[in-house]
Order: structure tokens, then C-alpha cells, then sequence
């Protein structure tokens, strides 16, 4: 019954004209652009807020377990792609010392409760990048691509919608596998020594991330903050990657433990996200880094012409933002690694914000909560001192995000000095950015001592030179060479992941992990 409650709903999505969809989006990107003449989306400070996903394991064996929906909604966590996932949205708070501190208290508290209700049912949230388990006597292949043809309800025809069998029973992701496919996603994982085809997009919930997101105090100014989070995009990428392997069953046959560590990237992540997403025969794809901005209204725009995959349909209320529903409905499939995002359930409320989309979950709720600071600093203190690096060429900033997916923070990077010096000195570019997110931070009223604390195992990252994804990376190599299978490597890798963040998730950092 379920199943063809389900199969109606996708039907409905897919039912939705999408030019006449596209035509009112369109319109909705224009009441946005006259909203943002008037004053509407400006705020008086700069505001942030965080989204944080998890994905489930058994305690005990380390293996991936799907999470009863009731158990969503007794931790107050939301539903994600798989049933395996729940995701944690922050209440946002001004950029400041009470904001920041508000900001990491919230995700523990509620965190804290999460891991104590989930434990009753023998279960943990983990925080990462990648899970590399899967479920007890389950392929992760099989998992990943299982799905079921339903019969539409009261379809004379006998029509038929496809069914992810571990998916969340949301109509926009299945009806994304049952759309045209000249505008069909991916549905495929295109990695070094892993192929991996799909019948829906379920494969993509093997990623989980953190999203920081940063209001603009005024909204024709997001453009600046916009191209300069581009900027900061891949050296940031490069501190917090952390999904250098993939289940190991999901690895091509004829691929040995040797080709995988030689090939591995610093951060799958990235790679998952652009090839389960993007059709192949769509040029840039939805998914991708996007461009510079030159005006506010272009950013608006661009969501609003963006390649319709799926034009659900959209119920009226009496929110600020359901002036412009279509527009919102939209945006839920506009997927860059830096996007704008324009929303707000009441006038005074509304935003114009930057999520900021390419790290991957943390090791603990500390390192996380850094890269919040460290991103809400960096936009404070470069735009304010007008930092040289927006001038970096726009190529080089997408080479260097790249660079970064593949090679973490030994990948070369180019920047430019606050000084206006090009470089590609790994030292000077890690110590430019991070004294500027910490000039950003002191200067919305964080005494040095606190700006410091949030941004330590960051640099600590930076002086050590290890990457969570270059801790999981040493400690696979060495079972290897010990004489260990890839398959048991990676197994020992994750379940000693689980272990020290069972140990460190609330109060230590990733810092402790280097320091063993």
C-alpha cells in the first residue's frame, strides 16, 4: 500500500507540464529581482547557519543500518536520500561569539540526545564523508541499486514508475529515475577502478557533507561574497577532504589493492555527486562549479533558467517566500558546490545566502564547527579588505578545486597574497587564508583566543599535513602491506574511524587522531 501511495505521488510529479513550470519560475525570478530593489532580502548583520548529515551503523560491527522513520522524528532529525541518512539543520544565529558558540552548543545538544536514543536500538550516527560498509549479509552494490517496477494506481494503460527499495519516500528523488531522460540524472558512479549503473539515483546516498551557509547583509552584494567563496573553494575543499574509498565490492574485479591506493582520490565525494547526478549527455551538467557572478539578478536568473529535472508540483500558503514557490521548487535541484540560495517563510525573515557545499562530514562536531568559522570568516575579512584573490582567474580557481578533490592538501594550489604576490607556496597560502578567516572573526567580536580555538585543527591540519582522508588512506596502506586484503583493509580502516569518533564526535578533534 505504501509502495502505490508512493507510485501516486511520483506520478503527480511527473505529470507537471515543464514549460508552463519553467514560465512560472521564471515570473517568481522576477518578483525576487524587484523584492531585492525594495530592501527585502537585507539583513542587519551577517547570519549563519549549518546543515549536518549523518549517515547509521551498528555499534557493533561498524555496518550501515537504515534509520525507522519514527526514530527521525523522535531525535528531530530530518530524512535524507537513503534510509540509512538523517540530517541536522541549525537554527541561524548573527555571525558572532554568542552566534558561533550557539551554533556548535545546538549541534551537540541535539546531537547528544540523537546518539543516546539511537544506541537504545543499537545504532550510532556517524559523522563522515563516505560510508564503506554495508548493512549486515548486504553488497553495497546490491543495496545501492536494488529497486522495484510499481504499478501506478488507477492507471488504465498499466503504467509503471521505478522504485529505489532503500530510498526516503520523498516523490522528487524516485520521480527523478522515472523522468524523460533527455533530462534524466546520471544514475551512475564514474570513479577510478569503480563503474558502478543504476536504475535511480540511490547511489549518491553514500556521500554525506556539511553545508555552512552565510547571509549577506545585503543582498546586491552577494555577487562579491559569491565569487570570493569560489576562491577560497578549493584550499578549504583541500583541508577537509575525507573519502578516499569506496565499499570495497563496488571496485572493478580486475583491480587490484596496489591500483586503488595509486588511483584513489582524496575526496570521492565529489566525483559521486557530479556523475549520479549529471546525464551524461547534458554538457556542464546541474552539478558542477559554477561561474562568477556580476549582479544579484544574474544569480537569480540562473537558477530560474537552470535545466528543469524535476517540475513538481507546488501548493500555495500564506508564506513570504510561496510568492515565489516555483522558484523554490526549483532550486531544490540546482545543485552547484557554491549556490545562492533566496528564501524566507516572512518578509523580515528573508535572506539572501551562500551555501557552500564541498566539504564533506567531519571527523567531530569541532572540526565541522571550523569550517563554519573558518568560511563565515574568510567572506567577512576579504570582502571588507577588498583581498587581491578575487582576482585569481576563474580556471584556476575550478583547476584548483579539482586539484584538491584528487590530491587533498598536497595538491598544488595558486593563490594570491594578500599583498597581491601569486604563489603556489603551500605554507603562505594556508597561512594567508587563515589569518583572514581569523580577521574575519576578530572582527565581528571574537577575542583572538576564541578565533584561534575554532580555527586550531585546521592549522593543525595544515602543520602535520594530514587530512582525515590522509589518516583513512595510512591506515588502509599499512594493512595492506602487512598482508591484509583491500576488502579487510578498509573494513579495519572504518571501524577504527567509528571507534576514535566514538571517542572524540562531542568534545576532542580530529587533532587528537593526528597526535596518537
Amino acid at each position: 500500500m505504501a509502495d502505490e501511495r508512493l507510485a501516486a505521488r511520483i506520478e503527480e510529479a511527473l505529470s507537471v507540464d515543464a514549460g508552463e513550470f519553467r514560465e512560472r519560475a521564471e515570473a517568481d525570478a522576477e518578483v525576487i529581482v524587484d523584492a531585492i530593489e525594495e530592501g527585502a532580502f537585507d539583513n542587519p548583520q551577517a547570519i549563519v547557519g549549518f546543515e549536518y548529515e549523518f549517515y547509521a551503523v551498528d555499534e557493533d560491527s561498524g555496518a550501515l543500518m537504515r534509520v525507522p522513520r519514527r526514530l527521525l522524528e523522535l531525535i528531530g532529525f530530518e530524512k535524507e536520500l537513503g534510509l540509512h541518512n538523517a540530517e541536522m539543520t541549525t537554527s541561524p544565529q548573527p555571525l558572532s561569539a554568542y552566534g558561533l558558540q550557539a551554533q556548535e552548543s545546538e549541534v551537540k545538544a541535539r546531537l547528544q540526545t540523537a546518539l543516546n536514543v539511537t544506541k537504545t536500538e543499537g545504532m550510532r550516527l556517524v559523522s563522515d564523508g563516505l560510508w564503506t560498509i554495508p548493512p549486515d549479509g548486504e553488497r553495497a552494490r546490491d543495496y545501492l541499486t536494488d529497486s522495484i517496477e510499481q504499478r501506478v494506481p488507477g492507471a488504465d494503460d498499466g503504467r509503471s514508475v521505478r522504485i529505489a527499495t532503500n530510498m526516503s519516500d520523498s516523490a522528487r528523488y524516485h520521480a527523478m529515475a522515472n523522468a524523460d531522460r533527455s533530462r534524466a540524472a546520471g544514475m551512475r558512479i564514474d570513479a577510478p577502478n569503480v563503474s558502478l549503473e543504476a536504475d535511480t539515483v540511490l547511489p549518491e546516498s553514500l556521500i554525506t557533507s556539511i553545508q555552512p551557509h552565510y547571509q549577506v547583509p545585503h543582498a546586491a552584494d552577494l555577487p562579491t561574497y559569491f565569487n570570493y567563496a569560489l576562491r577560497v573553494a578549493g584550499p578549504l575543499l583541500a583541508l577537509g577532504v575525507n573519502s578516499p574509498f569506496f565499499p570495497p565490492d563496488l571496485y572493478d574485479e580486475d583491480a587490484t589493492a596496489e591500483d586503488v591506493l595509486r588511483e584513489a582520490w582524496m575526496e570521492h565525494r565529489i566525483s559521486v555527486f557530479e556523475t549520479v547526478l549529471n546525464a551524461p549527455a547534458t554538457g556542464a551538467g546541474k552539478v558542477r562549479f559554477p561561474r562568477d557572478l556580476e549582479s544579484v539578478a544574474e544569480a537569480v536568473r540562473r537558477i530560474a533558467d537552470d535545466d528543469t529535472l524535476v517540475p513538481m508540483p507546488v501548493a500555495g500558503s500564506d508564506r513570504f517566500d510561496d510568492q515565489f514557490r516555483h522558484f523554490r521548487r526549483k532550486h531544490g535541484t540546482y545543485w552547484r558546490w557554491v549556490r545562492p540560495v533566496f528564501d524566507g517563510s516572512t518578509r523580515s525573515a528573508a535572506n539572501a545566502r551562500i551555501e557552500f557545499r564541498p566539504i564533506a562530514a567531519q571527523p567531530t562536531v569541532r572540526d565541522s564547527i571550523a569550517f563554519q568559522a573558518a568560511f563565515a570568516g574568510l567572506l567577512e575579512s576579504l570582502v571588507r579588505l577588498e583581498h587581491p584573490v578575487v582576482e585569481l582567474d576563474w580556471e584556476i580557481a575550478r583547476e584548483n578545486f579539482y586539484a584538491a578533490m584528487r590530491e587533498g592538501l598536497t595538491a598544488n594550489l595558486a593563490w594570491i597574497t594578500n599583498d597581491g604576490q601569486e604563489t603556489t607556496d603551500r605554507e603562505r597560502l594556508f597561512e594567508d587564508l587563515l589569518a583572514h578567516a581569523e580577521d574575519g572573526l576578530t572582527n565581528r567580536g571574537l577575542t583572538e583566543e576564541e578565533a584561534a580555538r575554532y580555527l586550531y585543527p585546521l592549522r593543525r591540519r595544515v602543520r602535520q599535513r594530514v587530512t582525515p582522508a590522509r589518516w583513512k588512506y595510512r591506515e588502509v596502506s599499512s594493512r595492506v602491506e602487512a598482508g591484509s586484503s583491500l576488502e579487510d583493509a578498509i573494513s579495519a580502516m572504518q571501524r577504527r574511524y567509528v571507534d576514535r569518533q566514538r571517542e572524540t564526535l562531542l568534545e576532542g578533534s580530529f587533532a587528537d587522531w593526528i597526535g596518537e
